[in-house]
C-alpha cells in the first residue's frame, strides 16, 4: 500500500497532459479531513476493485435487494438474526475488504461517537448522554456494532429532544465549547489485514453487505438504518448552533430526514455519510488545535 501511496499521492508524478484526478482531490484542502483518512479514501477511489468490480457488484446488489424485499414481505420473521449478521460482517471485513476501506469503516464509529458526545456535552442544562461505540478490532463488530450505531443515534435524538422540551431548553451558541472528547491524533485502531483476498473497495463492500443487512435484520431495523443517514443534517444543525457557525452545513449531502430516500441508494449515501462525519470531526479538531487545547481542556471562545 505504501508504494501505491507514493506513486498516486506524490505531486512530483503530476503530468500536465494526463493529471491524476485523485492526486488533485488529495492535494485540495477545501474540504477538511484527517490526512490518514483522506489518503485511504483517495487510494480506495483509485483501486482496481472500484474501477472493475464495483459496476457489476452494484447491479447484482440491487437485483438481490429486490428479491430479498419480496421474500421479507411474505416471510418477515424468518432469518431475523442480528448476531449472525454481525458475524458475517466481521468475517467479511477481515477476509475480503481492503485495508483502506476497513480504516474508513472503523474510523466512522469513532468520529461519530465523538461528534454525538460533543453535542451532548455542549447543550446547557441537559443530562442526556451519548453511548460511544469505538471498535478497535473485528471482534468488536460481532457485538451488534452496526445495529447499535443506528439505535444509539435515534435514542439520543429522541431522549435529547424530550428533555429539551420538558425543560424548555434551546440549543445555543456556547461561549465555552467543550472539546475534551475530540481526539486530535487519530484513533488507536488495529493494523488491518492486507492479504491477496483483501481487495474490496468501500463502496463495493457496502453494496455486498447491504442485502445481508436487509435479509437478517427486521424490517424496522433495516429501514431505520437506511433513514439514519439523513440525520447528518440533524446532527450538523445541532453542531452549527453550538459553534455559532453554519459553514460546515454546506458539506452535507444527506439531508431532509422528514423525506426519506429509497433504500436502494443507501450504499452511496452511506459513503457520503462517512465523509460528512469525517469533515465535521476534522473541523472540531482544527478548532481544538487552534485553541491550543490538545490536552482536552475546555476551549474558551
Amino acid at each position: 500500500m505504501a508504494k501505491r501511496n507514493e506513486k498516486v499521492l506524490d505531486p512530483s508524478t503530476h503530468d500536465l497532459r494526463d493529471p491524476n484526478p485523485w492526486l488533485a482531490m488529495y492535494l485540495d484542502s477545501s474540504i477538511p479531513m484527517n490526512d490518514k483518512a483522506k489518503q485511504a479514501l483517495v487510494m480506495d477511489n483509485d483501486s482496481r476493485s472500484r474501477r472493475w468490480l464495483m459496476p457489476a457488484i452494484i447491479v447484482s446488489s440491487k437485483i438481490t435487494m429486490f428479491f430479498v424485499h419480496i421474500f421479507k414481505f411474505f416471510f418477515p420473521r424468518i432469518l431475523n438474526s442480528s448476531k449472525f449478521l454481525h458475524r458475517i460482517l466481521s468475517w467479511g471485513l477481515r477476509r475480503w475488504v481492503s485495508p483502506e476501506a476497513n480504516l474508513l469503516i472503523f474510523r466512522h464509529f469513532h468520529t461519530g461517537s465523538e461528534i454525538v458526545e460533543f453535542v451532548s456535552k455542549n447543550i446547557d442544562g441537559v443530562e442526556t448522554k451519548s453511548v460511544p461505540l469505538k471498535p478497535f478490532d473485528f471482534e468488536d463488530v460481532k457485538d451488534d456494532l452496526f445495529l447499535n450505531h443506528d439505535l444509539n443515534l435515534y435514542n439520543f435524538i429522541i431522549n435529547l429532544n424530550k428533555e429539551m422540551t420538558e425543560k424548555g431548553i434551546q440549543i445555543k451558541e456556547q461561549e465555552k465549547v467543550d472539546l475534551s472528547m475530540i481526539s486530535t491524533d487519530g484513533f488507536n485502531i488495529m493494523d488491518f489485514p492486507n492479504k491477496w483476498s483483501n481487495i474490496l473497495d468501500l463502496r463495493s463492500a457496502i453494496e455486498i453487505f447491504t442485502p445481508f443487512y436487509q435479509l437478517f435484520l427486521t424490517k424496522n431495523d433495516f429501514y431505520r438504518a437506511s433513514n439514519s443517514l439523513q440525520l447528518d443534517e440533524t446532527i450538523g444543525i445541532y453542531s452549527s448552533k453550538i459553534l455559532g457557525s453554519p459553514a460546515h452545513l454546506g458539506l452535507l449531502n444527506n439531508k431532509h430526514p422528514l423525506v426519506p430516500n429509497s433504500t436502494y441508494g443507501a450504499s452511496y449515501r452511506l459513503v457520503l455519510h462517512g465523509l460528512a462525519s469525517e469533515s465535521l470531526h476534522a473541523i472540531l479538531v482544527q478548532i481544538k488545535m487552534h485553541a491550543g487545547s490538545a490536552d482536552g481542556v475546555i476551549v474558551t471562545r
